[in-house]
């Protein structure tokens, strides 16, 4: 192994992802455990310098047809970001994975919940709840599909982020760019609650949700998503409900309500556009459902061509 000869290299590359690129904490982990395991199969030893084309597409090709195209793209885009900081830096003479293309991985539309599950899903948890977890939970999930946050927004929030009377969020989102999120009524009662649970005595602290146990740390993203699974069992809705689909869900079912596709993306804190732009196809999607499943006209045809096809 020769990940050892690679850390000083990947000790300077990780700060320039922080302090130039403004990356989040966890993309930069996964720049360097990419780069670590290339590393990882060359002699022992080696340094950056030494790496030669043919290092790189042998593990490229290792793991060819033990991983998805998507997940190959993203390793040789790792690659070739650390290989080009050194390049720039003077470090090494050449990028060794210059010419290589990238794989185009088709690109995935989002899954986002029907409105009613979204409903359904939020709802399971009663609001007349005394008990903390169903306080904590349906806080959890009313800002999650309310304001549309990802999941490292929602577990990074501190209870003065939150203004109820105002009726707004304020979110610390990728790149450390901040934003402010409205809160509909729903959600501001629910946090409302949970906020009076968490100034009683004992629960007393920044983070906004924290665990139920004596400890009452910070809630992590796995624990988010574990809250999502178990809840969404209970509340019997079909598929797998995770956070980024309850924000996909927000962000359709605004363009479905009339939203300007800017406005969205300003809620949604993306940099681009061409990001945002990606649920007009699904909201094209789901019109060309309803369509099929309500007009007249499309039965006709759907039946016709049964007939057709018998």
């Amino acid at each position: 192994m020769s990940a050892a000869g690679f850390e000083e290299s990947l000790r300077r590359f990780d700060l320039h992802l922080r302090a130039e690129r403004n990356l989040s904490a966890h993309t930069r982990r996964a720049y360097g455990a990419d780069v670590r395991q290339f590393a990882a199969t060359l002699e022992p030893g080696a340094r950056p310098d030494h790496v030669a084309p043919e290092d790189v597409r042998r593990f490229l090709t290792a793991l060819h047809g033990r991983r998805n195209p998507a997940t190959l793209a993203r390793k040789l885009a790792s690659i070739r970001a650390f290989f080009r900081f050194l390049v720039r830096e003077g470090d090494s003479r050449f990028d060794p994975t210059a010419g290589m293309p990238l794989t185009r991985t088709p690109k995935r539309l989002p899954r986002p919940l029907a409105v009613d599950d979204c409903q359904t899903f939020i709802e399971s948890i009663p609001v007349s709840s005394a008990a903390p977890a169903d306080l904590r939970d349906r806080a959890l999930l009313e800002l999650l599909y309310g304001a549309g946050l990802r999941v490292g927004e929602l577990v990074g929030l501190d209870v003065r982020d939150v203004d109820v009377h105002r009726g707004d969020v304020r979110v610390l989102g990728k790149g450390g760019k901040e934003r402010v999120v409205p809160l509909p009524g729903a959600a501001r009662d629910a946090l409302r609650a949970w906020l009076d649970h968490r100034r009683s005595p004992g629960v007393l602290g920044e983070p906004l949700f924290v665990s139920l146990r004596p400890s009452h740390r910070r809630l992590l993203d796995r624990d988010v998503r574990r809250v999502l699974r178990r809840r969404a069992r209970r509340a019997g809705i079909a598929g797998a409900v995770h956070p980024h689909r309850l924000r996909h869900s927000y962000a359709t079912h605004l363009l479905d309500m009339g939203a300007d596709l800017r406005e969205i993306q300003e809620l949604l804190g993306h940099a681009s556009l061409a990001t945002t732009e990606k649920y007009t196809a699904v909201s094209a999607e789901r019109l060309v459902e309803v369509y099929d499943r309500a007009h007249p006209r499309a039965r006709r045809q759907r039946a016709a061509g049964r007939r057709r096809s018998g």
